[in-house]
């Protein structure tokens, strides 16, 4: 598999150690060791995938990500020393598309890295297809929301909503099938492609973020409606 990574690290020796494991798996990388610097790099060439720290000198690692994720949907892999439970969820809820503690296996590191661009672009179409075969957009549509698949883009009464990749596929997924009850495994399966491991805090955390940029109240969520003890599923709208 090849792409192109930016690794913002400042711990030089884990950094050189990522880049070099990840030559051998076919990736490029582009390693920068500052929260600003990064920003300029990622401003200067087209990544697949960032993987970033969170204690950087400087601008945080926190401040990257939500700087990123106003102006990218590129994937966002953390890695950290931090690995408590508010961490990871304020990482996700910012905008990070996973997290991975260290000390990390890079075998294991390698595998999310395939798997997070791998779900990035498999609802991508390609440039020469798109340019060969125009087709029409194919919008979905939930009460005031209205879903564009081929653009990755959502509005609401005619406003964009900024969702990460993770939170557009969820919502794409119950658009495209409005009458279907989603169990927490089965979303985790089709949107992360795992298996799920009975570990609910990744799909708790996702739609919670969710619901707070679709709903008008998300304690009363109107869109994504909750059914105790089965799952989810799109509201009568």
């Amino acid at each position: 598999m090849e792409g192109n990574l930016l690794i913002i690290e400042d711990d030089i020796g884990i950094s050189d150690m990522i880049a070099d494991y990840m030559k051998k798996e076919g990736y490029r990388s582009t390693v920068v060791h500052e929260g600003n610097r990064a920003l300029e790099r990622f401003k200067a060439d087209r990544y697949d995938l960032v993987l970033l720290d969170l204690m950087l000198p400087g601008l945080s690692g926190m401040d990257v990500l939500q700087q990123l994720r106003t102006v990218t949907r590129v994937p966002i892999l953390i890695v950290s020393a931090k690995n408590n439970e508010v961490e990871k969820a304020l990482g996700l809820r910012f905008g990070a598309d996973d997290y991975i503690s260290k000390p990390f296996s890079l075998i294991e590191l390698s595998a999310r890295i395939q798997a997070s661009i791998r779900r990035a672009t498999q609802y991508s179409i390609p440039e020469e297809q798109a340019a060969i075969e125009p087709t029409e957009p194919k919008l979905l549509t939930a009460g005031d929301l209205v879903v564009d698949p081929d653009n990755f883009s959502v509005r609401k009464r005619g406003e964009e909503v900024r969702l990460t990749a993770k939170e557009f596929q969820i919502l794409k997924l119950m658009l495209q099938h409005p009458s279907r009850v989603y169990t927490k495994a089965m979303l985790y399966e089709q949107v992360w492609n795992e298996e799920y491991y009975n570990d609910d805090n990744a799909i708790n955390v996702h739609m919670r973020r969710l619901r707070e940029k679709i709903e008008d109240d998300p304690s009363n969520p109107r869109y994504i409606v909750t059914l105790w003890g089965i799952g989810y599923r799109l509201g009568e709208l």
